[in-house]
């Protein structure tokens, strides 16, 4: 390299040092206190992380005086609250009010029972009744009472087959699938078996051993075709048969506690209160129908009959004009009687007993011809005249307000099995109330009278059992008393042919 190839390189480099000289600000001025040329870096604190003890400090701590000290002090506070909590529970359990064991009940104690004497009149026969048990099963009916259907002819013993029926009802084969479809919804079948049905007396008017030998036998054939019960009319002449003990052994034998019970149903006609209650406890039947509330309108006797058989309500059931197989409509003669009514049966300590048509107040029959049945509340109105659509928006009123009434009876134990009061009872009007435990209670007060009544509401003394000062209205024909509106129990002021349904809670 020469001499002066040397020289421009040096002169290079020193160029170079000059630029690393100038500032890295660009070409403004250093900031006054800055070199030239120097960098300012910022150098992060060190992180500072906390490790704890370490197992052997842990060790040499935890034999110390003070640590030993303070973990007996927090053993004992954690046993004493423990044993604390655990002295509370036990006090609350011990204090707190015994629930009350739920009485023995059967199918016919879960809902009512529905009476269809002619299965033409009904349903155009055993094939349309198949049909129309749903109709059943939405009114919440837990028992059909069918028949009678079988073959006989007026006043002619010796034309009596309790094992056949009649062609205008239908066939074996369409009973049996009546029989099916029933058990799939819940609807227990019981089966009437009055031998002349149609004609001057029952029981062709005298002893006649074959008759309950026939009874017997009949009875043994239908309940081993799976019927679930058998009613007889003239309970008191019924149980004087020979073939009585024999009858209950058939319907009511081997009975176990996983087993479905079937069911005897005897019925009184004329009877008192006393009497049906002797005839209960004498006969052995399961269920007793009486005509008492429609021998009688006074509230004041129909109050008395009540109190009397109120303790055996498992057994006893309740009907107005049903132990004759005539529609309610023939003494509820009115809109508001028919809801009345249907609001007293359904809350009666007893079992609720209906014939067919009831739900929709159906026109009584005239004569011995059964009243047909109208099914038209689910059909379009539209081309009905004034009169008919009126008539036909009653009668889908009153059937929804039976449904509103056995929905309700069926899920209050209050009114399915509760112990009941007496708390008001006049010529036209009467009032009680109905309680289970630590259920909601109920009031019951209703007024067939033609003129606006009050009732002073007054309970025995019992031990256990007090009024508050207002109740809640649960169901109303009254429009003075709105639904959820809260009404006084001193007094409770009712329209003709009024009826209230109050409820309240229980209190401890």
């Amino acid at each position: 390299m020469s001499k002066d190839t040397e020289i421009d390189m040096e002169e290079v480099k020193l160029n170079e040092v000059d630029l690393e000289k100038q500032p890295m600000t660009g070409d403004s001025p250093a900031p006054a206190g800055e070199k030239n040329g120097s960098v300012k870096l910022k150098v992060p604190d060190d992180d500072v992380t906390f490790t704890g003890l370490s197992k052997e400090e842990l060790m040499k701590v935890a034999g110390t005086p003070g640590w030993v000290r303070t973990r007996w002090v927090l053993l004992v506070l954690f046993w004493l609250g423990w044993v604390g909590m655990l002295a509370g529970a036990i006090v609350i359990i011990v204090q707190a009010p015994r629930c009350k064991p739920i009485p023995e009940t059967n199918w016919w104690n879960e809902g009512p029972l529905y009476q269809v004497p002619s299965t033409e009149a009904f349903s155009d026969g055993m094939k349309g009744l198949e049909a129309r048990l749903d109709h059943l099963n939405q009114m919440k009916v837990k028992g059909l009472v069918l028949g009678p259907i079988h073959t006989v002819q007026e006043d002619v013993p010796n034309s009596l087959d309790l094992k056949v029926i009649r062609r205008d009802h239908g066939n074996l084969d369409e009973f049996k699938a009546v029989l099916e479809k029933a058990k799939k919804k819940g609807i227990s079948v019981v089966l009437d078996l009055t031998p002349n049905y149609n004609g001057a007396d029952d029981w062709f008017a005298g002893k006649n051993p074959e008759i309950g030998e026939k009874l017997m036998e009949a009875a043994e054939y239908w309940i081993k075709l799976g019927v679930d019960g058998i009613k007889v009319p003239d309970l008191s002449f019924a149980s004087g048969l020979n073939e009585w003990p024999k009858l209950r052994e058939v319907v009511q034998g081997n009975r176990t506690d996983d087993t479905k019970k079937r069911a005897l149903i005897g019925v009184v006609e004329g009877a008192q209160a006393t009497e049906v209650s002797k005839l209960l406890n004498t006969t052995g039947v399961d269920l007793i129908l009486s005509n008492l509330l429609s021998s009688n309108d006074d509230g004041v006797e129909r109050i008395k009959d009540v109190d009397t058989l109120h303790s055996e309500q498992s057994s006893v059931g309740w009907g107005l004009g049903a132990s004759k197989l005539e529609h309610l409509s023939k003494v509820a003669t009115s809109p508001d009687l028919r809801r009345l009514y249907q609001l007293l049966l359904f809350t009666l300590p007893g079992i609720p007993v209906f014939t067919y048509g009831d739900e929709i107040g159906l026109p009584p029959r005239n004569g011995t011809k059964f009243t047909k049945m109208i099914w038209d509340m689910d059909e379009d109105n539209s081309a009905l005249d004034d009169a008919a659509k009126a008539d036909w928006t009653e009668r889908n009123k009153l059937r929804s307000w039976f449904k509103s009434l056995s929905d309700l009876r069926g899920k209050e134990r209050s009114l399915l099995h509760g112990d009941y009061y007496s708390l008001n009872s006049s010529g036209t009007s009467l009032a009680f109330l109905r309680m289970w435990d630590q259920s909601e209670r109920y009031v019951t007060a209703v007024n067939w009278g033609a003129k606006t009544t009050e009732l002073k509401l007054t309970l025995p003394p019992t031990e256990g059992v007090v009024l508050p000062e207002t109740a809640k209205v649960k169901m109303s024909t009254d429009e003075n008393l709105a639904l959820d509106s809260s009404v006084s129990l001193d007094t409770i002021t009712l329209g003709p042919e009024k009826a209230v349904i109050l409820q309240f809670p229980f209190t401890s």
